[in-house]
């Protein structure tokens, strides 16, 4: 597959002109207010496995509307209240659900706690399940996830989603084994969008590491790539012509480069220069537009939406270990 996006250099240097809504801050300000009238509920149920070299948690707590999102936090077996351990939260990819605790070792075996949140709605589609529900409903979408609610931003799923993503660093900091001043946060694709939402929300994270992320520069990506979940956005279109000016007012409000133009915490991402899911153009936007002052880019010249794969997870464990295990 060839590369379709600028080339490598205009890349670094690719800044699009888009504009946060007057309201960006004031919207998620009340967004998380209004789901932290909910009592947290963080709640930790041991789970009894053949793996001892780890402690694993079936967590359930009050995310977005107070509506129970489901997780897991895997602890390496010998974690204890004296010595609380640097967290890593997990962010999963679109349409990917927490799975099995047993797929989720690598980050407890490097002596991290290691959170991973269920996406509410998703997990039925892939290999790896889900267990959270989305009690919302939304008005006419297309089949996915990127359209629903997409007529106005405090109905679009992405609300929900990012709410609960921040109640879910809300959860980690409660566990009494868990140091709340040592949080990374990190996901790919979707993932990758959601972390950085959660980079420009939540204060007081160590770092984060967005892996070829999602939701980033929605006006080129919806234009530039036919694949999905970008191609939802066209296709709902399709069929509501005339809706654009609404919809990326909408997606406005979630775009991962406003998101970035917030973040301040050291950051490491990257990008795939045949990625024609998540194109590589949208993810430098986010880049570019990183506030922090320490912030790197893996670039996988030949490698499509799999990205790095075990190749950048080897790089996250270096580059966290310095980052967060100090």
């Amino acid at each position: 597959m060839p590369h379709f996006d600028l080339p490598l250099d205009e890349l670094r240097r690719y800044r699009p002109e888009l504009t946060a809504p007057d309201d960006f801050d004031a919207f998620w300000e009340k967004s998380l207010l209004e789901a932290r009238q909910f009592d947290l509920d963080a709640r930790f149920e041991p789970v009894r496995l053949p793996l001892p070299g780890v402690r694993v948690f079936d967590v359930t707590y009050a995310g977005f509307g107070g509506h129970p999102i489901k997780g897991w936090l895997i602890l390496p077996a010998g974690a204890t209240a004296d010595e609380p351990l640097p967290a890593v939260v997990e962010y999963i990819g679109y349409g990917g659900g927490r799975g099995l605790p047993h797929m989720h070792l690598l980050w407890a075996a490097a002596g991290f706690a290691h959170f991973v949140m269920d996406t509410r709605g998703q997990g039925s589609g892939g290999p790896a399940q889900g267990d959270t529900p989305d009690p919302v409903g939304s008005g006419p979408a297309h089949p996915g996830y990127l359209t629903r609610g997409i007529e106005d931003p405090h109905e679009y799923y992405y609300r929900r989603v990012f709410v609960d993503a921040v109640r879910a660093v809300d959860a980690v900091r409660a566990h009494p084994l868990v140091d709340s001043a040592r949080i990374a946060a990190l996901g790919a694709s979707q993932g990758g969008g959601i972390t950085l939402a959660v980079a420009g929300l939540v204060p007081g994270l160590t770092a984060i590491a967005p892996d070829v992320p999602f939701l980033c520069d929605f006006p080129r990506a919806a234009t530039l790539t036919d694949r999905p979940p970008y191609s939802e956005i066209g296709l709902y279109l399709k069929a509501r012509r005339g809706g654009e000016e609404r919809v990326f007012q909408t997606l406005s409000y979630f775009d991962g480069v406003h998101f970035a133009a917030r973040g301040r915490v050291p950051a490491l991402f990257s990008a795939a220069l045949q990625d024609q899911t998540c194109p590589p153009s949208t993810v430098f936007a986010a880049f570019n537009a990183y506030a922090g002052s320490e912030r790197s880019m893996e670039v996988y010249s030949f490698n499509d939406h799999e990205g790095g794969g075990p190749y950048q997870q080897g790089v996250q464990l270096r580059w966290l270990s310095d980052h967060v295990r100090q």
